[in-house]
This record gives C-alpha cells, structure tokens and sequence, in this order.
C-alpha cells in the first residue's frame, strides 16, 4: 500500500463516523470526504438495455475519471466536494439487498453504474461483496463492471455463480493516456493481468472500451484476445467536460467523429477476426 491519507468527514447521516485508509492511488495529503450512510433500496429498476436491475453499493468513485458521467449525481446528493473527493458508504445494503431479493422477480443485475464497485475503499468494507452473497443465494445474473484488480479476491464467489460476466474498463492501451484522464485509477496492465486471472479460471470476461481514448487499435486487440470473451465499445457522450484535457495534450483530433467510427472499425474487425463478440455502441 502506498502513505495517501483518507480524511473521513461527518454529514447528516445514521451513522457517522472517521476512520484511516492507506492507498497508493493519489498524492500524500490528497484528501476524500468519506461517510457511512444507510440506504432504504438497493435493488433498483434501469433504463440499460440487456438488465432489469442495479446496484451501486457506493455515492461517489474515488477514481474520479475525469470524464466521468456519473458525476451528474451531485445534483441530487447535495455533495459539495469535487467529484472524485467524497465517497458515501452504503453500510447496510447487503442487509436491505436479502430483503428486496425476497420480494423481486428474478432478473439480471448490473453491479456498478454510477460508481466502481471494487473502488480502494471497499478492501475495507466489503458492501459490494456483502452484495453478491445476497445474489448468489437466489442466483440472479450478474454483470460486474470495474478499473480496479481488486475484483480478484471475489473469484470464489464468481464461480459459484450460474450466470455472472465480469468487465474490465480498458479504455486505452497507453499508460500516458490513462493518467491524463483516469489519474487516479489502476494502471492499464493492472487491469489486463486481473482479466487474465479471471479468464483463467473459467469466469466470463469482457472488455468495456469506453469512452474509447486515444488508442492503438493493432495493440489492444493483441493484448486483450487471449483473455476476454466479449468486447464493448462506447465513444466519449460527454466531451465538452474534458476538452480542454485534449487541447492541452494536442489530442484534439481523437474527438473527431471519424476517429471513433474508423477506430471502433478496426476494433470490431480485429476481435472479430479472433472469434470474439463485439458491440458498438453509437
């Protein structure tokens, strides 16, 4: 672990309170509001095509990918620090997951939305494992999606599982890329050696290219069609917050239109090729 300082803040919660987490994914002294709160659903209905269900066992991501869509949220938390500073802990939505399993109808279940499930903070508490002992016990299908190798301490509960893929995010196949928006995130080896492990002990695997970033289309199709069973790719919907990030690196010409369509292209082709399923989504 690396000497990164979590500050724990109060809010108006059930249950405040202030602990110490080390983590090597920031600067020493870089400082995130994190507060235990309880939730009344956790199982909740969505609007994304191909699932019936979600679950978020977090507010807010640590991450803080710049790009990040998710941080429309703040509208309706009322979280005044930056998105990518605060992280809410649903403490008791292991407890309150049973109790909907019992009343839902059976249907898939995306595990991460609009946080990362296996974010640093979950080492320490252990909601989004807590989570799919709950599913696990009435087998509900289940899709996880995450940056983080954390993932990987799961793998006995994933293969007890009937119906359960796991993503990977693999937004690029360049560090230098990934810390100019994702600086707080996993490295992209991390991310492509945790597909390995999981592929390697039978766990369907897929690869989410989204948004797709400046990338070698030759080169990720290479590093990742040994160790993923499906591909998605989804362009960059909401420019306008990382311009600047492009202007700044002279990257302006990936967010041209035609460098997805033309890269996304090469990507189908490529995996494809190798026999593996992709989806574009335009």
């Amino acid at each position: 672990m690396g000497s990164r300082l979590w500050a724990i803040g109060k809010e108006n919660s059930s249950c405040p309170i202030a602990v110490t987490i080390m983590s090597s994914t920031r600067k020493l002294l870089d400082v995130i509001t994190i507060r235990e709160i309880l939730a009344k659903n956790v199982l909740t209905k969505t609007g994304i095509e191909g699932y019936d269900y979600c679950i978020n066992p977090y507010v807010g991501c640590a991450h803080g990918c710049r790009y990040c869509y998710a941080s429309f949220m703040k509208r309706f938390t009322g979280h005044m620090e930056p998105w990518g500073e605060f992280v809410d802990v649903k403490m008791n939505a292991p407890e309150v997951l049973r109790r909907q399993l019992r009343r839902a109808k059976k249907g898939s279940v995306l595990v991460g939305t609009v946080t990362d499930p296996y974010q640093p903070i979950e080492k320490r508490y252990r909601i989004t494992r807590g989570c799919l002992e709950a599913l696990l016990e009435y087998q509900f299908p289940v899709n996880i999606l995450t940056r983080s190798p954390l993932v990987i301490r799961d793998i006995d509960l994933f293969t007890q599982f009937n119906d359960i893929s796991v993503g990977l995010s693999v937004t690029t196949d360049k560090e230098e890329i990934k810390k100019i928006f994702e600086p707080n995130s996993p490295s992209i080896q991390s991310r492509i050696k945790t597909l390995k492990m999981l592929h390697n002990e039978g766990v369907s695997t897929y690869a989410f290219i989204g948004p797709m970033l400046p990338l070698a289309p030759e080169k990720l199709i290479e590093t990742l069609a040994k160790v993923v069973d499906e591909v998605l790719i989804d362009r960059l919907n909401y420019s306008n917050k990382v311009r600047w990030l492009y202007r700044n690196a002279g990257l302006t010409r990936y967010l041209e239109d035609a460098y997805f369509m033309r890269t996304a292209s090469s990507l189908k082709e490529g995996f494809e090729n190798k026999g593996i399923s992709v989806s574009v989504i335009c």
